[in-house]
């Protein structure tokens, strides 16, 4: 038999379909103003990936370990403290409340049940540690959800809500994010991008951003929601 050789990350993740930018970098610098997080803290991503946004804490002088799924996640960040763990059924490798702050995005929406997560989440961080999320707004994103087929649960504000409440998070928060950096900066820029939701989708938004090389079109049509919650 013919050995397969693609795996997740080198077939949906790979440079040429995802070339890197300095989003991680722009993310990052938000989420630490956002939610004062404290540089020099412990910081855990979870499905790290190829490391781009792992890369983009340790710029930011945050002390970063990761873990994934898959091997190709060793071999593509061989600079980053990364584990190998399946979080949907094994234990994360840190010990009772050692990590300052977890933070993972496009990983729950992967999980038929994200419970081994979010009690290992809870049992890792230290008290008052923090959590952030971010997955596809199943509202915007519902016409593209299972374009990946590992894609299984999709969530909404009220989703998020919830599975951070069940899990004993407090102080928690949920809002629909826009991926778009000058938003961050202009709030008032949202009108624009809401204007668009009336017109356009999902796929909308990506052929015009094709068309014109402006991000703008396809993440003012295509959010995420952004979790939060401390322990």
């Amino acid at each position: 038999m013919e050995e397969i050789k693609n795996n997740y990350l080198s077939l949906i993740y790979n440079t040429k379909a995802r070339p890197k930018t300095n989003y991680p970098d722009q993310l990052v610098k938000y989420l630490t103003s956002q939610f004062k997080l404290t540089q020099n803290s412990k910081v855990l991503e979870v499905g790290c990936g190829r490391g781009d946004f792992l890369t983009a804490f340790q710029k930011a002088n945050f002390n970063c370990v990761g873990v994934d799924l898959e091997q190709s996640s060793l071999d593509l960040s061989p600079n980053l403290d990364i584990s190998i763990c399946d979080i949907s059924k094994e234990s994360l490798p840190y010990k009772n409340n050692s990590i300052d702050i977890v933070f993972h995005k496009s990983l729950i929406e992967h999980l038929y049940d994200p419970s081994t997560l979010m009690k290992e989440t809870y049992r890792i961080l230290k008290p008052n540690g923090k959590l952030i999320i971010l997955t596809p707004d199943w509202h915007t994103q519902m016409k593209n959800f299972y374009d990946d087929f590992t894609h299984c649960r999709p969530f909404v504000m009220t989703t998020m809500l919830n599975v951070l409440k069940v899990y004993n998070f407090k102080n928690t928060k949920a809002e629909k994010f826009y991926q778009l950096p000058i938003i961050w900066k202009y709030p008032a820029i949202k009108i624009l991008s809401k204007f668009l939701q009336m017109f356009c989708n999902v796929y909308c938004g990506r052929w015009l951003t094709n068309k014109t090389k402006s991000k703008f079109f396809r993440f003012s049509v295509e959010l995420m929601i952004l979790g939060y919650g401390e322990k």
